[in-house]
């Protein structure tokens, strides 16, 4: 691993950091990226310019990094009718933890959430499992 990819990872991690923080000083709001999408979902509602300007800002963010001159580099060996049905059981499994990887991972574990750290412990180690199963066992 090069120091290109470590600083990379630190830069995006410290971004991530900052954004999260900005959005709960200015609009008291957790960055749960389902909890975000889900409120745009819904009909049209006062706090939906927030929401659809953070969801730009993710999508953009890759092609504004490549136009900048950074490294983007993106391999997809998997079918996307694959990647659908694995979004939506992502989208399912959000719900029925009531909230995503963002939300509790970085939101909720950076303000001690029992609740947030219990899901991340949970969607980490099902992660494990599942990449053991589909690469070792499968």
């Amino acid at each position: 691993m090069s120091y290109a990819t470590v600083l990379t990872a630190l830069g995006g991690g410290v971004l991530i950091g900052i954004a999260a923080g900005l959005l709960l000083f200015f609009n008291n709001r957790t960055a749960g990226i389902s909890g975000i999408l889900a409120g745009i979902l819904k009909p049209w509602q006062l706090d939906s310019q927030w929401r659809l300007a953070f969801l730009l800002g993710l999508i953009i963010s890759a092609p504004l990094w490549k136009g900048l001159g950074g490294n983007l580099h993106l391999e997809l060996d998997t079918p996307l009718t694959v990647l659908a049905i694995a979004g939506l059981l992502v989208g399912y499994g959000t719900q029925l933890g009531g909230g995503c990887t963002s939300g509790h991972g970085i939101c909720g574990n950076a303000r001690l959430s029992k609740r947030s750290i219990i899901a991340t412990l949970t969607f980490m180690v099902s992660a494990g499992i599942t990449v053991y199963m589909v690469r070792h066992v499968l």
